[in-house]
């Protein structure tokens, strides 16, 4: 469990799947059908979603690359989290969130592969939660031309090295989406 001793509860993390960023994405379709079971499953469960945005770039809050896209709706029940930095949780009220319903695991899932959702899974683990990332919703663009590996290669190392992180008092883990038990 994680390192909170008085946070039972679950969360389903949802980053930065915005018009703006996924436009490019690799399995852009695929990597949405994932996100829309794994969000189903949470409401079903009665698991919160929280849905991350970026506000870099061209991504002002209420512009077009901003919203969330639209083959997602987040309920209007649903937090959203504002963020400036790849780790969701820095400089926002994610860690508030998380406290106040007493949650100890977050499902990760969303985009960039290798920016925002590693640098969100890290913090969170940092932090002491336990951190499951949904390894079949989670995408990135093709930024090979830049010396980066293919969008396949990020995402499978990050889910191998993920699956394998350890840390005392708390648990990583990758999981698909039809794996998943809420």
């Amino acid at each position: 469990m994680s390192t909170f001793t008085d946070r039972p509860n679950s969360a389903v993390l949802v980053v930065d799947v915005q018009v703006g960023v996924v436009a490019d994405a690799y399995h852009r379709d695929e990597t949405l059908a994932h996100l829309q079971e794994l969000v189903a499953k949470a409401r079903t469960a009665g698991v919160p979603v929280i849905w991350v945005q970026d506000l870099g770039g061209d991504r002002e809050a209420g512009s077009a690359p901003w919203q969330i896209v639209p083959e997602l709706e987040p309920l209007a029940d649903e937090p959203r989290v504002q963020k400036r930095y790849g780790d969701s949780f820095e400089d926002t009220e994610l860690a508030d969130l998380l406290e106040a319903g007493r949650i100890g695991r977050l499902y990760v899932a969303g985009a960039q592969t290798d920016a925002c959702i590693r640098s969100t899974i890290h913090g969170a683990f940092t932090r002491g939660y336990d951190t499951i990332l949904v390894g079949d919703a989670h995408t990135t663009e093709d930024l090979t031309e830049w010396g980066n590996p293919s969008p396949a290669d990020v995402i499978a190392h990050t889910n191998l090295y993920w699956a394998d992180h350890e840390g005392p008092g708390r648990v990583a883990d990758v999981v698909n989406t039809a794996d998943l038990q809420l």
